[in-house]
């Protein structure tokens, strides 16, 4: 029982045995009362926190980050719709430039809030980037890795929604577009690596591909703006492909960086 690292589930299952068998060998022993009250808490429990990005890049960010910050063993799954969904399409800190969204009828001028490079600067959180209609094992891999994490972990996962304007029966070859056209990046920086003297972070894929104009126009909060100003749309579609090319070099440099001389 002491010795049970309960990094994975494999682990954890066998925790759960361990301690069946403790509390079996106990059960009837008046000095050990105490401990068959507690046993269970030998097992290591999971605490997630589940929420949108209208809470988690906005309206929520203080206590985001104060959890983040405190290096305590919680995790973080963000469902990023990139608006408002639940409170009848806003404008968030998610929203991706040139989408139109109540507040943002002209289309959202400013780039996406990046919560995910903002929550590396730590440097002991794990943070992952996951769509799983674009790449399931590498969902799965975050999930796995932020799980076995000791210590704080978020993970943003891009969610399609119905204020996207699009047949949402189709909404993972939606979620797969996004991440072809290099917007949505997939990634895993996993501060275990750096103690082994690693780079933490991974990046998936092998940089954009295709017209980005092409997927903005098969989403009505896009395709809105190129109708009712197409002069503005083209502008804001110029700028959001160089934040695609921008950000996509950015993670690359970060991932190329040598690794950390001071873990060896």
């Amino acid at each position: 029982i002491l010795t049970n690292p309960q990094k994975d589930e494999a682990d954890i299952a066998q925790q759960r045995e361990n301690v069946a068998e403790l509390k079996k060998r106990i059960t009837g022993k008046p000095e050990c009362a105490l401990l068959l009250t507690m046993a269970d808490k030998l097992v290591r429990k999971s605490v997630w926190i589940l929420g949108g990005d209208g809470w988690a890049y906005d309206i929520g960010y203080g206590g985001l980050d104060h959890i983040l910050a405190s290096g305590r063993n919680v995790k973080v799954l963000v469902m990023d719709t990139e608006v408002y969904s639940n409170t009848g399409g806003q404008c968030s800190k998610s929203t991706p430039r040139a989408a139109v969204a109540k507040f943002a009828t002209t289309g959202k001028p400013g780039v996406k809030k990046d919560l995910g490079l903002m929550a590396m600067t730590y440097g002991n959180v794990y943070v992952a980037s996951v769509a799983l209609g674009a790449k399931d094992e590498h969902t799965l891999k975050a999930f796995v890795e932020a799980e076995a994490y000791d210590g704080p972990a978020i993970i943003i996962a891009y969610s399609h929604c119905i204020s996207h304007g699009i047949n949402m029966a189709k909404g993972l070859q939606q979620q797969k577009a996004w991440v072809d056209s290099g917007r949505i990046l997939l990634y895993r920086y996993n501060p275990d690596l750096a103690l082994q003297g690693k780079n933490p972070l991974i990046v998936e894929g092998k940089g954009p591909k295709g017209d980005l104009r092409d997927v903005l126009l098969s989403e009505n909060r896009f395709k809105l703006l190129a109708k009712t100003n197409k002069e503005g749309f083209e502008k804001l579609l110029e700028e959001a492909q160089k934040d695609v090319w921008h950000r996509w070099n950015l993670y690359q440099s970060i991932a190329n960086m040598g690794a950390d001389k001071s873990a060896e």
